[in-house]
């Protein structure tokens, strides 16, 4: 994929595009970059236009300035869809990428095709005690990588991913994560509850590993509540990474979801 350096913010995006008229938007995980994405990449590349974004502190996105915030991602992806002349796109998110996803949607829901979240929350609707614990669980991360990268990259990928060949390239991937970009995600919660969940003008995908952590699924369950319309997918022998566990049953999942959002737009 072409990388290009956004004129006006410090994010890189990447580019592939096959002449269809239709586009994907991919959002990574925390710790990562877009390459968690690669198995994807491959599938769809001659079925879609595809752009991906390194987060803000992630990947190539790191050249920041005093200012940056990850809550204006969805502010430079709006403006990198202008730049591309792109007026609707699917868009997917994993993990942090989910709660980005989610945020866009909120702010700009005329540019989105569909919405597709895993290993996410409903960050409308978040309840108080359940933010609390993932505030905690995260501190205890970042402490770890506070002493060693290597050690926090060594307990992250049991946690983000199942199995062993998703886990070691996780790590890969986390094992270059700066440790001056964990203040960029001081102000996630600053994206939760700030917004009410209006009605929807394209179908919602949510889901998650069979396999994530306990509180993953309760959130997944209480997502469904609150939005009875969206589709649930749990994947077999998957962790919090989908994607990357099972990247084959992830794939045709998303290729059916998109073609069903295709066609409700005839």
């Amino acid at each position: 994929m072409k990388p290009i350096k956004s004129a006006d913010s410090p994010i890189t995006y990447f580019v592939s595009r096959s002449g269809q008229a239709e586009w994907l938007l991919f959002i990574h995980a925390a710790f990562v970059n877009h390459n968690m994405f690669k198995a994807q990449f491959a599938y769809f590349e001659n079925q879609y236009n595809i752009l991906a974004v390194d987060i803000l502190g992630h990947g190539q996105s790191t050249d920041t300035q005093k200012g940056d915030t990850i809550e204006r991602m969805s502010e430079w992806m709006f403006d990198i869809l202008k730049t591309e002349k792109i007026d609707k796109i699917h868009i997917v998110g994993v993990s942090l990428g989910a709660v980005l996803a989610q945020d866009f949607a909120n702010r700009y829901p005329h540019a989105v095709s569909s919405l597709a979240c895993f290993g996410g929350y409903d960050i409308n609707n978040f309840d108080a005690k359940m933010k609390n614990e993932n505030s905690a669980k995260q501190q205890r991360m970042m402490l770890k990588a506070l002493f060693s990268v290597k050690w926090f990259a060594k307990a992250n990928k049991k946690i983000s991913a199942y199995t062993q060949e998703a886990q070691n390239e996780f790590y890969a991937m986390n094992i270059l994560f700066p440790k001056k970009s964990f203040m960029f995600l001081a102000t996630l919660n600053r994206m939760v509850n700030k917004y009410k969940t209006g009605h929807r003008e394209y179908p919602l995908l949510i889901g998650c590993g069979k396999l994530d952590i306990p509180m993953e699924l309760e959130a997944v369950k209480a997502w469904k509540s609150s939005e009875p319309d969206c589709t649930v997918v749990l994947f077999e022998n998957a962790g919090h990474c989908v994607n990357m566990d099972v990247p084959q049953e992830f794939n045709k999942t998303m290729e059916e979801f998109w073609k069903g959002a295709s066609q409700q737009d005839e």
